[in-house]
């Protein structure tokens, strides 16, 4: 059974052929793509149009139009020869028609809502987002206000030298107006003035 196998195994594999030289697939090239039997449509261009459609429906120039669409369906069949009215009394037709615009509108509809859902997560997340780094960003400048606050608290500012100087000042002022009432001011002329006998005794 063994020798069987292994001729049946060469006999598939083609001649020269080992396993490094195979054909394997390539990692760094994307796959070919692959036939599908459904079509093919591109989902945002959908959800665009569905999104125009839902506006379409919603607005009065819709209910309008709509309005006068059935007034002359009716009227036509109503009022013109019997030859030429194509849906009669009690206007199967048109209750087809309005159920099949009824049946596509709804999804459609939906889909917009769930693509107007979906942006508006979209902008919460940012906003939130946002909202996290603005709070950050406020921490971080208190933090830095605080750190000025406390390191100017250690500096000598204009205003606490002005006062400074000014009690300064004040402690001299009262220091000489309590030496002049003790009479130990000592005035310049005094000192440098000397005796009359001594400057002839000089000459």
């Amino acid at each position: 059974m063994a020798p069987e196998r292994e001729s049946g195994a060469r006999e598939r594999t083609p001649a020269g052929a080992t396993a490094a030289t195979r054909p394997r697939a390539r990692l760094d090239q994307p796959r070919p793509p692959r036939r599908r039997l459904l079509p093919e449509w591109d989902p945002d261009a959908f959800g665009r149009l569905s999104e125009r459609i839902a506006r379409f429906l919603g607005t009065g120039r819709f209910l309008v139009w709509m309005t006068v669409v059935i007034i002359v369906w009716v009227l036509w069949n109503v009022t013109v020869p019997i030859a030429l009215r194509f849906d009669q009394y009690p206007f199967i037709f048109l209750t087809l028609v309005l159920s099949l615009q009824a049946s596509y509108a709804a999804p459609l509809i939906l889909l917009a809502q769930n693509r107007q859902d979906d942006r508006d997560r979209v902008n919460l997340e940012q906003d939130r987002k946002q909202n996290e780094r603005s709070i950050a960003d406020t921490e971080y400048l208190t933090r830095e206000i605080a750190a000025l606050r406390m390191g100017l608290g250690e500096v000598a500012t204009r205003d606490w030298m002005r006062s400074e100087l000014q009690d300064l000042a004040k402690e001299m002022d009262e220091r000489r107006r309590h030496d002049g009432q003790a009479g130990h001011v000592v005035f310049p002329a005094e000192r440098t003035e000397h005796p009359p006998g001594r400057d002839a005794d000089d000459r």
